[in-house]
């Protein structure tokens, strides 16, 4: 039964100042330009028939060659499952190839295909073109500015977690 009325917990919640007042303004919008980011980049892959994120696959293919899955897994920071079910998609429509890892028959290696050429110049575009959205509006010395300032937030929240692929993959290094 309603009485109308709010719960204390309600209450609390109705009538707490906005996001941005509780100390969070800088966190509120970065996490509100990487969710406008990621439609903005859905939009302009949809043209190429690429899904968010099957983009920094193939770029990972495109600048290292064959590797291995699990190497995949861990550069693009996703669930095993995701990445595979990204490649079998990227295998359907043709742009890769997985095949035993001839040192290591129990390690699967995947290389983009040369039909994925093409595709290469449409995401380079595509981003060109996102890069540009993104961007309007800004000088070059803020674009510069804020490349430097989102440098320090992205170094700042890897000393946090202790977990960032550069750091990893110098760690192995």
């Amino acid at each position: 039964m309603t009485t109308g009325r709010a719960t204390p917990a309600e209450d609390a919640c109705t009538n707490a100042p906005p996001l941005a007042a509780l100390g969070g303004p800088v966190s509120h919008a970065v996490s509100r330009v990487a969710r406008l980011h990621r439609i903005a980049a859905g939009k302009a892959l949809r043209g190429v028939d690429l899904y968010p994120g099957q983009e920094l696959l193939m770029m990972h293919l495109w600048d290292r060659g064959a590797v291995r899955q699990t190497e995949l897994i861990r550069a693009l920071e996703l669930d095993p499952s995701t990445v595979t079910k990204m490649l079998q998609r990227l295998e359907q429509t043709g742009h890769v190839r997985r095949r035993p890892d001839p040192a290591d028959r129990r390690a699967v290696l995947v290389e983009a295909t040369d039909e994925s050429c093409a595709l290469h110049t449409a995401v380079e575009a595509a981003w060109g073109s996102l890069e540009e959205h993104t961007l309007a509006g800004l000088a070059p010395a803020e674009r510069t500015e804020l490349v430097r300032l989102l440098a320090k937030v992205e170094e700042n929240l890897c000393r946090e977690t202790e977990d960032c692929p550069d750091r990893r993959g110098a760690a192995s290094a």
